[in-house]
């Protein structure tokens, strides 16, 4: 077996990972703010977000990003295979990180939220300097369980062509007919998941808000 491969497919694995992991967080908290914002408008904005992602399955968005953009015509939208995925993983998964943050947001004490506005903070202002910042804190415990289900969504990935671990594994099973690949890329998934939920209890203990 060529474990070159398997290193190589970790190596994108990971590299997915972390950067629809950074794109899922931003757009999750942009539009965890649209759902709480004083204005209908903009509340609706982000209600359609996230329903809209959280009602079709990933595949599909893959899929778009990667067949259905390039007929466009544009050709600013003929992404490479890894970058559809990083956009189709990091704005599906978006859609689960602005419930968690806004969850977040309301946990947040109204006093807190009042004393701000008191102040003269504005409402972008009572967000970034008091309600975001205790919101994440409140948040550390989903966000983790996120992260690892992001993980393990890369495997779709490979549906687009990207390299990524179960490609490789897929690829070297039909090279050499042994099933037992695939059990060696579940093992390889448990050992990259359990280090990270490792990371989130040590971050969770430190740092998270405790009920």
């Amino acid at each position: 077996m060529d474990w070159s491969l398997i290193g190589q497919g970790v190596i994108v694995t990971l590299e997915l990972t972390a950067l629809s992991a950074v794109l899922s967080l931003v757009v999750g908290i942009v539009v965890a703010v649209l759902r709480i914002a004083p204005n209908a408008a903009l509340q609706w904005i982000g209600g359609i977000y996230t329903e809209f992602f959280r009602n079709i399955p990933l595949l599909v968005v893959l899929f778009f990003f990667y067949y259905a953009l390039p007929n466009t015509g544009i050709a600013l939208l003929r992404l490479s295979a890894f970058s559809c995925a990083v956009w189709g993983l990091g704005l599906y998964t978006a859609a689960y990180v602005a419930e968690v943050i806004r969850a977040g947001f309301n946990a947040v004490s109204k006093g807190n939220t009042e004393a701000a506005r008191s102040l003269g903070l504005s409402f972008l202002q009572t967000i970034r300097y008091v309600q975001l910042p205790q919101a994440l804190r409140s948040a550390i415990p989903p966000l983790g369980t996120l992260l690892i289900a992001l993980l393990k969504n890369t495997s779709l990935a490979s549906t687009i062509t990207v390299a990524d671990l179960f490609f490789q594994a897929d690829f070297i099973g039909n090279r050499t007919f042994n099933p037992d690949i695939l059990l060696i890329a579940g093992a390889v998934y448990v050992a990259l998941t359990l280090p990270i939920a490792g990371a989130i209890n040590l971050v969770e203990r430190r740092w998270a808000i405790k009920r």
